[in-house]
């Protein structure tokens, strides 16, 4: 509830800063360097706080995210980000299976240090299937503890505590993860 209540109140004035540059831009204003960065900062804001709407807000699964939501919100914030996305699902999710998705990609993020891509597709058995590419792409261990075994209160902080809730997550609907090491080619897999 927290989650979505931040999300909720940050939305809005993030909404209207892209406007007013938006405003500026078709009222003729010359556009600059400061322009262009005011509004590629609050674009890419308004795709993160969007991103952590679905991944930490307030779930109800009978609700159901459509694809293109998903694909426009990983590619604002891949434009000037060192991580691209590959959402490759085409069909619309339901909401907690998209959180699940977004919890786990967000995971994956933390093991591509010097950036890289993380594509995401799902069997026929609805199982999640993810991988992260990159230079120097590694699996921290005491994260991918964290992912099996759950959160240890005493390595639990901001910057982890995606493992924490997704393992919670996923133990809440008896699914169980399976984590891929580093491959030859800098790539780790993610399967739940």
């Amino acid at each position: 509830m927290i989650g979505s209540r931040i999300c909720h109140d940050l939305i809005s004035p993030i909404g209207a800063i892209m406007n007013g540059v938006e405003m500026a831009q078709l009222s003729g204003a010359a556009s600059s360097q400061e322009m262009d960065l005011i509004g590629d900062s609050a674009a890419s804001a308004s795709a993160r706080i969007r991103f952590f709407r679905l991944a930490y807000g307030m779930s109800g699964s009978d609700h159901a995210i459509a694809a293109p939501e998903i694909i426009d919100i990983l590619s604002a914030m891949s434009r000037n980000g060192r991580i691209s996305y590959d959402w490759q699902l085409r069909d619309d999710v339901s909401r907690g299976e998209a959180r699940l998705a977004l919890l786990a990609m967000q995971c994956l993020e933390t093991v591509l240090p010097r950036g890289g891509r993380i594509t995401v597709s799902r069997g026929h058995d609805g199982a999640w299937h993810m991988q992260a590419e990159g230079p120097e792409a590694r699996v921290a261990a005491d994260l991918a503890d964290m992912l099996r075994d759950g959160p240890d209160a005493a390595g639990l902080c901001a910057a982890n505590v995606q493992f924490a809730m997704l393992a919670g997550l996923l133990r809440g609907t008896g699914r169980e993860p399976v984590l891929g090491g580093v491959a030859t080619g800098g790539a780790v897999t993610l399967r739940l």
